[in-house]
């Protein structure tokens, strides 16, 4: 429609004021083209007639619904007015600071502390979506945040604004929130060291002026860098374009860096008075704004904040105090005093003070100081010349000077914090915070205004061409038709400035030169830009500045100072002067070529995502403005690179007043920062975006009822929208959303609220009617009944005759007949018409009911024919496309299979062959193994003489082991006296007792512990004794043992090589058998091999034709393009694809079973010689068997030269000569392993090598004196024998019945020794005897004292006592099956609850039987240890941590209820208590489970509130129970429902209200059904009611006010005003809660204490304590199943 069309009455428009920018404006009057006047009715209730131009109307206002979006992109009208109204009622009236506007986040500085940074609201943001919940700081950095973490994608936050707008502030909350939520599990507090990062910044970076009392003053980007798993592992930060004239001069209420002050107000510290510092009112850099103490500031206090900031990132103190005496000596530079000599002269008093401290501090020569202060030198080709300076030029000397310094000094700085915030791991991705100056225009513009209007050119450009981008990428994602956008491009601004002879390469050309002037480089501008580039202008008064068009705004820059200020230069002189200094901080500044440290320790390569024009190289690096333009193009690569994200901060006013909204001072913000450039851009495409159903829900009022009645809502709305927008150009449809043209959402909303008006005046109509009608029944029933009484009285006063009379009665009849008469001819009629209209109708009816049924019957049977024959259609094409499908795929596999086969042939044929070789080196193995066997033989007889001689050693060893044994038989008649004797006096001392114990009661109870621990010790004694001689057994029985093995070794080496010898010759004769069965499988092999060839081509062939058959009869593309997608699901739906495949399967089991037969034949073939090839290996496995048995051979040989050696070397002292003798035992097998390996044993080589380990060994045996001679007597020997190989082996068999006898005398040894053990184990179990004898006499004398005192009862029959027998091994077990292992769905069904816990319960009470402290308290650790670990490994387990709650408070009260306290006792049966402890108070322990029990209700809680949590807000708050009632577009967050209402702007209306007040009632009436409306359920349910309340409830009058102050008693007053600020109407029928309201609320609210938090604290942890829950259960009734597995418990 056309947009005139809009202006019609009650409509309203937006008009230009002075004072307020816009002005709203109702129109009065219709507005028809060709009007020059359009009627205007002002808000004050004047008219005005405001003068228009049909191409110039004003613009429109957008309804009331847009009004407060929180997108400003979503308005109707995208224009200045529109922008700046909603801006103002989101933060004036809402007291909402922050507001989208497409991409950008625009936050307006409040200039009041607010409670919506907390950790609550972090984690409230965390995981959202950026649509989700209101507009926030937080909800940006979510955003990049999870783009950076889905896309592995860096991402940059561009915060820009002017100063005092908040940027800093918007980059430390963005900066913390990444730190919150993105913490690393490590402990190395990365994420505190980038937060402490900041307060250092601003304190040598930020400074008082008039428009902020923390001024950033210059641009920082930091680089936040994340791991692989999105956690911060380090941070980088880049600076720009420092105000250094700062350090030097201040205008009037500004203040120099915060860190001067901060240095001053700490100067009466011990650590600072070296510094010599005074109050910052004495020094000249820090009082030249006049006031030096910002007003809420305290400077000390900042001061320790910087100082622990400092240590917080590892730079200590000796660091900390450098840089604070490079501050201090700026400080005393500044009040150096200059004098003037003469107009040309100046001088410095080398007695200065100031100039002293200054050269102290920084360890220079004072002299040289103040002489080159004041003078300069200028070096020619010829001569130095020495120049001295007016005062005028030694104070500039001086100031710029210590601007040198101090920036130095913040670029070490910057560079130690990023040094103490590198990361030794490789960066993933990053994220970055630029916090950066925004367009700034002063009264006097310089230098600085300059290059920072040109990086925020820089900075719009790219922000440009993303919003273009991200618009192009939305239609694209929707399939919308793009249309290219003109928007502005500022290229040619930028290249006014930095493009070859702009105007910074003329600014360093002039600077170049020896004479170059401001004047001289103004000129050339003129020269080249005045009326040749549209965007620079000369001004008309001034001859000193020249005027460039910014994207903001027109720029005027005064000229003076701007080569000083880009030149930035100090004489050299100083410079060389502090280079000398001895101070190494200080000389290190003013290196002649330092390396600067990379700005990026980065693994990943920024590459920038369009061409940039890389600047000049030649000659233009030291000046400022190349260095700026230098460091710009790093940053703009670097935003190129990643996904940038905006936050423009605007400041509401220049006073500094919370929550006043300057119109004049925003607007002028928001053309600067790009915001309107935005909307602009977004306004000449389709700035409004619907969902369908939202538009749907939005604009129902708007459909007919045969719109309604379509079940696709899609296409409901393009119906919708044909019919009510006539020009199909004014929208478009996308796939989720539908696009409108500005004004469009303002026409439906005109529509929609026409609509409404209508059906308000409707129902107005209908009411008025109603209710005039009732009052005139009213009144016409008053005036009938007075009239009746009033004609009654006529006629009672009348008087009446006979005649009347009679006229009256007769009148009465005939009027009684005649109105009987006529009733009866109605109803007559009445009846007659109704039947006939019932016959007419209900023939009608019958004959239409009739004509349906046919036509549907038809139907049916045509419907019934049809699918049937499309049915069969598509069974029939998709069974021969299948059926060719599955041929083809088999006819494939079967090809595969073959070709497997023939590899296996391959694999078989290399088998063979490598059979064959090993065949051939077997036969060699076996004809070395015979040259070994003949050697070996030879080995053999060299043992003969060894046994002869050993035979005497064992002699001499019998005699030894007999004096022993003689020796330990007079020991044993020792101990046996010993022990005859103590018991014997054991017998006296129990006749003594048991005297006392019967004389007295008392005296028997002390002597009783007495005679214990006596017995006890004694006891001791006797097992210390019994211990010793059962050791000395053992080590007879070790010996006797040993003797019995080497004998039985020396059999089966004699035996064994007889068998081998025999053995091995008959294997030699098999070796010709096994070739020939070689070479007959390889003939068998090689025919087999060209039967399979010849089969295979034969099946090739068969295959190939079968395919190229089935090939010809079917085309398959043919099939499959008639084959559709509906075709294919509806056969899956019927089942018929499934019967088609099986007929399929059918059809093909011929062919299957052709290839079946050849498969099996294959696979007989491939049997048969695979047993072959078995068979074979079999057979070398049997050879290389002889071969090891024949290394076993040689092995038994050495072992039997090792144990003739050492039985000759026993001595008494048997257990060292055991040692020894093990040491010779390897070292000659280690010698005669060699020997062996090298089978051919010469014999010379052999005994030279054994003459060199023997002596080798004689050497290791000079230490012990009686064993020397012996060894050698038996090294000769040896040697003897060595040389004695080659007699014949029949001295063997000598040897071995030298053997024989040996063995023998061994046995009779044996079984002697054996016998006096078995003697000596029997005296000793009747000692034992003995001993428990005496023990049970005295426990049967306690228990005759104890039935003394207790009356006697029957005898009753055995029952259970309650308790479980365990052992102390088992304890693993039992918390193994009973705890770790058990499931609880196994154990809930069919048992007792806590079944568990009884079960650990009684094993508790057996340990307290035993009275063992040690078992009870190993097994309580065990057991809590299992709890804890069962439920760390199912931390999220929710019947887990229910069933191990249960048990573990079960377990709890057990140890409670009979742990013999009175107050649990009392509520036991007197049967449980019986089964209470005796021993031990557990006190303890009961403890530390009710500690558990809470950590595991804890644990439990959170995972229930995981799982519900999800379920809250669409339960809550989405959930519609009365249907219909709201309007609103559809919510998709997810939070608590109370702190989701909070951030959520468009749930505060009255309908939202009444849904989570209906929804609260249905939960209330749970609560009822399950008595649980007493508890605490209902209070925590209080402050969401009250909120539900607040949101229906009148918000107009004082009386309204106070209610809300008496009834919401559960919200605080920030959250009561917080929903009165979020209330948003959703008709226009609705009205805004008024800012008069608010603070009548706000007023009233002041009086009540309570805290100022926003957010509930979801986090909260209840107290909780678990009552005493005493068991019904007996112990004695409890039962193991046997799926517990706990057989090795034993119930008593």
């Amino acid at each position: 429609m056309a947009v005139a069309e809009l202006y019609t009455q009650y409509n309203r428009v937006w008009i230009p004021d002075a004072e307020e920018v816009w002005k709203s404006a109702e129109i009065a009057k219709d507005y028809k083209i060709g009007d020059k006047v359009l009627h205007l009715l002002l808000e004050d209730g004047s008219e005005q007639n405001y003068s228009v131009d049909p191409e110039t109307l004003p613009p429109l206002r957008n309804p009331d619904i847009l009004v407060g979006e929180n997108d400003l992109t979503a308005l109707s009208y995208l224009h200045e007015p529109a922008v700046l109204h909603n801006l103002k009622i989101r933060f004036a009236e809402s007291k909402l600071i922050y507001t989208y506007s497409g991409i950008i986040l625009v936050a307006m500085n409040p200039y009041k502390e607010l409670p919506i940074y907390g950790n609550a609201i972090i984690h409230a943001y965390s995981g959202q979506n950026m649509g989700d919940m209101d507009p926030h700081i937080f909800a940006v950095a979510e955003e990049a945040y999870k783009q950076m973490a889905r896309n592995n994608k860096n991402q940059s936050i561009i915060v820009s604004g002017e100063s005092g707008a908040g940027k800093t502030v918007s980059a430390r909350y963005a900066m913390r929130y990444f730190a919150t939520v993105s913490k690393s599990s490590s402990n190395a507090h990365v994420e505190d060291k980038v937060l402490a990062s900041n307060p250092i910044m601003e304190a040598v970076g930020n400074a008082k002026t008039t428009r902020n009392d923390n001024s950033s003053r210059f641009g920082k980007y930091t680089e936040i860098s994340f791991d692989k798993r999105n956690q911060i592992i380090g941070a980088n930060m880049r600076t720009y374009l420092l105000e250094k004239s700062r350090v030097v001069f201040q205008s009037e209420n500004e203040r120099n860096y915060h860190i001067f002050y901060q240095l001053c107000a700490s100067a009466l510290q011990p650590e600072f008075k070296h510094l010599k510092l005074v109050s910052a009112e004495e020094f000249n850099y820090t009082k030249m704004g006049g006031n030096t103490i910002i007003e809420g500031v305290n400077d000390r206090a900042d001061m320790i904040e910087t100082q622990k900031t400092f240590t917080m990132l590892g730079l200590k103190e000796d660091f900390q105090m450098d840089v604070f005496k490079i501050l201090a000596a700026i400080l005393h530079l500044g009040n150096v005093q200059v004098t003037a000599v003469s107009n040309e002269r100046s001088s410095v008093r080398e007695d200065d003070s100031h100039l002293n401290i200054f050269c102290e501090l920084l360890d220079v020569d004072s002299s040289s100081m103040a002489q080159w202060l004041c003078n300069r030198k200028i070096i020619t080709t010829s001569e130095t010349v020495i120049k001295p300076m007016t005062r005028l030029q030694s104070l500039n000397a001086r100031d710029a000077l210590a601007k040198k310094i101090y920036a130095h000094l913040f670029d070490f700085i910057v560079e130690r914090i990023n040094r103490a915030l590198q990361f030794s791991g490789k960066k993933h991705t990053f994220i970055g915070v630029l916090d950066i100056y925004g367009f700034e225009t002063f009264d006097v513009n310089s230098f600085e205004q300059f290059c920072i209007n040109y990086a925020n050119e820089k900075l719009q450009q790219q922000f440009n061409l993303h919003v273009f981008k991200l618009e192009q990428e939305e239609y694209m994602k929707e399939d919308i038709p793009w249309t290219l956008i003109d928007f502005y491009d500022n290229q040619p601004v930028i290249d006014l400035i930095e493009t070859k002879m702009g105007i910074l390469e003329l600014l360093d050309e002039e600077c170049l030169l020896p004479h170059g002037t401001d004047e001289n480089w103004l000129q050339k501008l003129y020269n080249n830009f005045v009326n040749k580039n549209a965007l620079f202008e000369k001004p008309r008064m001034s001859n000193t500045s020249f005027i460039i068009q910014h994207f903001a705004d027109k720029v005027e820059y005064k000229c003076e100072g701007f080569l000083e200020k880009n030149r930035d230069t100090v004489y050299e002189v100083l410079v060389e002067i502090l280079r000398t200094s001895k101070f190494p901080l200080c000389a290190s500044f003013f290196q002649e070529n330092p390396s600067p440290p990379a700005p990026f320790n980065s693994a990943i390569t920024v590459k920038s995502a369009k061409q940039v024009v890389k600047p000049n190289n030649k000659h233009f690096r030291t000046t400022v403005g190349n260095k700026f333009r230098s460091s710009l193009y790093l940053l703009m690569e670097t935003l190129n690179a990643t996904t940038p994200h905006y936050v423009r901060c605007i400041k509401p006013n220049d006073e500094k007043l919370p929550f006043e909204f300057d119109s004049k001072r925003i607007v002028q913000q928001l053309r600067a920062c790009g915001v309107l450039e935005t909307i602009r851009i977004s306004a000449q495409s389709y700035p409004s975006r619907w969902t369908y159903i939202e538009f749907y829900s939005r604009y129902g009022v708007l459909m007919t009822q045969q719109e309604l009645a379509f079940s696709d809502k899609r296409e409901v709305c393009k119906v919708v929208l044909h019919r009510l927008i006539q020009d199909s150009n004014q929208y478009q449809f996308g796939k989720t959303k539908i696009f409108f043209r500005a004004g469009q959402v303002a026409y439906l909303e005109k529509l929609r609220l026409d609509k409404l008006r209508q059906g308000c005046i409707m129902i107005q109509k209908h009411i008025r009617g109603w209710l005039q009608r009732k009052k005139f029944l009213r009144v016409r029933k008053a005036a009938v009944t007075i009239q009746q009484y009033f004609r009654g009285q006529q006629t009672v006063r009348k008087p009446i005759s006979a005649i009347a009379l009679k006229e009256a009665w007769a009148a009465i009849i005939i009027q009684k007949h005649c109105r009987g008469y006529l009733v009866r001819n109605l109803y007559y009629l009445i009846r007659v018409a109704t039947i006939t209209i019932q016959a007419y109708s209900r023939g009608f009816l019958a004959r239409k009911k009739y004509r349906k049924m046919l036509e549907e019957h038809k139907a049916v049977i045509l419907q019934k024919y049809a699918r049937a024959w499309l049915a069969r259609r598509r069974f029939q094409n998709i069974r021969r496309f299948v059926l060719n499908i599955q041929l083809s795929y088999r006819v494939q596999r079967l090809q595969k299979k073959l070709e497997d086969q023939n590899k296996e042939n391959h694999g078989l044929v290399e088998k063979l062959t490598s059979l064959a070789s090993t065949h051939a080196n077997d036969m060699e193995k076996i004809q070395k193994l015979e040259s070994d066997l003949e050697k070996l033989i030879i080995q053999k007889r060299t043992s003969e003489e060894k046994g002869k001689k050993h035979k005497e050693v064992m002699e001499e060893k019998l005699t030894t082991l007999q004096t022993y044994n003689k020796e330990l038989e007079i020991q044993n008649v020792k101990i046996e006296k010993k022990l005859q004797e103590k018991t014997e006096e054991m017998k006296d001392k129990m006749e003594a007792l048991t005297k006392q114990l019967f004389d007295d009661v008392q005296k028997e109870e002390r002597q009783r512990i007495i005679l214990e621990k006596s017995f006890e010790l004694k006891e001791q004694d006797y097992d210390k004794q019994i211990h010793s001689l059962k050791g000395e057994i053992k080590t007879l029985k070790e010996e006797k043992m040993q003797l019995q093995h080497q004998m039985e070794e020396e059999q089966n080496i004699s035996s064994g090589l007889k068998g081998e010898v025999a053995h091995l010759t008959k294997q030699t004769k098999m070796i010709g058998e096994f070739q020939k069965e070689i070479e007959l499988l390889q003939t068998q092999k090689i025919n087999v091999e060209k039967h399979v060839q010849s089969q295979k081509r034969e099946m090739r062939e068969k295959m190939s034709e079968i395919t190229r058959q089935l090939l010809e009869s079917y085309d398959i593309e043919d099939v499959r393009s008639r084959l559709s997608v509906e075709d294919l699901e509806h056969l899956n739906e019927d089942g018929e694809l499934w019967f088609a495949y099986e007929g399929l399967k059918k059809a093909t089991r011929v062919l299957e079973s052709h290839f079946q037969s050849q498969k099996e034949n294959y696979e007989k073939e491939i049997e048969a010689l695979n047993f072959k090839v078995e068979h074979l290996s079999q057979e070398i496995n049997h050879l290389q068997k002889l071969f090891r048995e024949e290394n076993d051979i040689n092995e038994s040989i050495r072992h039997e030269v090792t144990r003739l050696t050492s039985e000759n070397m026993m001595i008494p002292d048997f257990k060292q000569q055991i040692s020894e003798l093990e040491k010779q035992k390897q070292d000659l097998e280690i010698r005669l392993t060699e020997q062996s390996e090298k089978m051919r044993g010469k014999i010379e080589e052999l005994s030279s090598q054994l003459h060199r380990n023997l002596e080798e060994e004689g050497i290791q045996r000079r230490t012990m004196e009686v064993q020397n001679e012996i060894y050698t007597k038996e090294k000769e020997k040896l040697i003897g024998t060595i040389r004695e190989m080659q007699e014949t082996s029949d001295h063997l068999k000598k040897k071995f019945e030298t053997e024989s006898e040996v063995k023998s005398s061994f046995k009779q040894e044996a079984s002697r020794l054996n016998m006096e053990n078995k003697d000596l184990e029997e005296e000793l179990d009747m000692k034992d005897r003995i001993i428990k004898k005496l023990q049970d006499q005295i426990k049967t004398l306690t228990k005759t004292m104890e039935k003394a005192n207790e009356v006697h009862t029957s005898s009753e029959p055995k029952e259970y006592i309650g308790m479980m027998e365990y052992k102390k091994e088992d304890e693993v077990k039992l918390v193994q099956n009973l705890i770790l292992d058990l499931k609880p769905r196994g154990v809930v069904v069919n048992m007792i609850p806590g079944l568990p816990a009884h079960i650990l319960f009684m094993c508790v009470r057996y340990a307290d039987s035993l009275n063992d402290a040690n078992m009870l308290k190993s097994f309580m650790n065990i057991t809590i240890n299992g709890i804890k670990r069962v439920t760390k490994e199912h931390y999220e387990d929710f019947e887990m941590l229910s069933f191990w709650l249960s048990n573990t408070c079960h377990f709890l009260n057990c140890l409670k209820q009979y742990s013999g306290e009175e107050e649990f006792m009392k509520y036991n049966t007197p049967r449980q208590n019986k089964n209470c402890l005796t021993n031990f108070d557990l006190s303890e322990y009961r403890q530390i489970l009710s500690d558990l029990a809470i950590r595991i209700y804890h644990q439990f809680m959170t995972v229930m509130e995981n799982n519900i949590q999800p379920m809250i807000v669409p339960g809550m708050l989405e959930h519609e129970s009365l249907q219909g009632i709201s309007g609103l577009k559809p919510t998709g967050f997810r939070a608590v429902t109370l702190n989701s209402l909070f951030l959520r702007k468009d749930m505060c209306s009255c309908r939202k209200g009444m849904q989570i007040r209906c929804n609260i009632s249905y939960l209330e009436e749970w609560l009822k059904d399950k008595n649980l409306q007493n508890s605490t359920a209902k209070e925590t349910l209080e402050p969401l009611s009250q909120a539900a309340w607040l949101l229906q409830v009148k918000k107009i009058t004082d009386t309204d006010a106070k209610e809300i102050y008496d009834r919401c008693t559960s919200l605080s007053a920030v959250q009561i005003i917080k929903i009165l600020n979020s209330y948003t109407p959703i008709d226009d029928f609705e009205k805004r809660v008024t800012p008069s309201f608010v603070r009548k609320v706000q007023a009233l609210l002041n009086n009540r204490e309570d805290t100022g938090q926003l957010m509930l604290d979801t986090k909260y942890l209840f107290q909780v304590t678990f009552p005493f829950i005493p068991s019904p259960h007996a112990l004695e009734m409890i039962e193991i199943p046997s799926s517990f597995k706990l057989g090795f418990l034993t119930r008593l």
